[in-house]
């Protein structure tokens, strides 16, 4: 039986680095897929990336037994689902969630564990972090990505991101003796504890900093694009039940705004003085909180229709904006 199992282990590995070059290319299409959405959806985050699981590390996994000696992935290729995985790095925790939901709406999700909430029911401080393991159906075919291959995606804040690299690079690549190890297991909780109340702050900040905004006095006299500060202000107060966006989109949305010959938030207040944002939402049925900028790009787009779809800051997304607009037309 030890010699079958050792050959079926073989043959699997052996499979796998064969089909790691294309696992690449199906990694590399999952981040650009994630990030698209986040964009999309006009979610704030810090990072996102992707890692191919080396074949070392496929081949430790594949070997290993649970206690009995039962294999405990008796099909490698199959049950070892983190082959190819995407990290998506917010800011916040409200973030985290906001991510889950988007994947949630826009993929098929075959598992969703919450580590973080695992290890406070066991009444611990310890490693937090979302995972989704998710996949393409036949109704959203993407390039690159078979739908027979699922992605492993972590969603963490940073604080959360920082304390598992840490702790994984001192247990995993370091060397901690028997005896100092439950002193440093008492040390990594204190820091998660610490690091989650840290998390809360950031959140409290955050939320206080959205109610105390309010327009600043008007940008550079040489730059004649609404300042990505006062937009983001604005944007806070116009909509605000929405999340916050990355900085880089509240600078490529004024562009828009200029080529449309908005160039100041009166001008801007006036525009969306009539829009329907109840319309909209239910036109566009958001399952997920859509950010700041988002908003104000579908709010744009039920104004100005063809017009906006054809600025020179869409020509990327001609495709997207014309499904778009015909949601909003239904």
């Amino acid at each position: 039986m030890a010699s079958t199992q050792s050959t079926r282990i073989r043959r699997a590995v052996q499979r796998y680095a064969a089909s790691h070059e294309e696992l690449r290319g199906v990694t590399d299409a999952y981040v650009a897929l994630v990030t698209r959405l986040l964009d999309d959806a006009g979610i704030n985050y810090l990072a996102v990336t992707g890692r191919t699981k080396s074949v070392e590390s496929f081949a430790g996994k594949a070997a290993r037994r649970l206690q009995g000696g039962r294999l405990a992935h008796p099909k490698p290729l199959t049950d070892i689902t983190d082959q190819v995985g995407v990290r998506v790095v917010t800011y916040v925790l409200a973030d985290v969630d906001a991510v889950a939901q988007l994947l949630a709406s826009q993929l098929v999700v075959r598992e969703d564990r919450d580590m973080g909430q695992e290890t406070a029911d066991a009444g611990r401080f310890g490693y937090s972090s979302r995972h989704l393991l998710v996949a393409l159906d036949e109704e959203r075919a993407e390039p690159g990505i078979p739908t027979s291959r699922p992605a492993s995606v972590q969603i963490r804040t940073v604080l959360q991101h920082a304390w598992a690299e840490f702790e994984h690079d001192v247990r995993y690549k370091g060397s901690v003796s028997a005896e100092h190890a439950p002193d440093f297991d008492r040390r990594f909780t204190l820091a998660a504890g610490l690091l989650e109340l840290a998390d809360q702050q950031f959140s409290a900040i955050r939320d206080r900093h959205r109610e105390e905004l309010t327009s600043p006095a008007e940008g550079a006299d040489d730059d004649p694009r609404i300042s990505p500060t006062d937009l983001a202000a604005f944007l806070a107060g116009q909509f605000t039940d929405a999340g916050w966006s990355r900085t880089d989109h509240y600078v490529w949305i004024s562009g828009l705004l200029l080529e449309l010959g908005i160039s100041s938030l009166s001008e801007l207040r006036e525009v969306l003085r009539d829009v329907d944002v109840e319309s909209i939402e239910g036109h566009m049925g958001y399952r997920y909180p859509p950010g700041a900028v988002r908003r104000l790009d579908d709010a744009l787009l039920s104004v100005y229709g063809e017009r906006y779809v054809a600025l020179h800051g869409n020509a990327h997304r001609i495709a997207l904006l014309e499904a778009r607009l015909g949601r909003l037309a239904d």
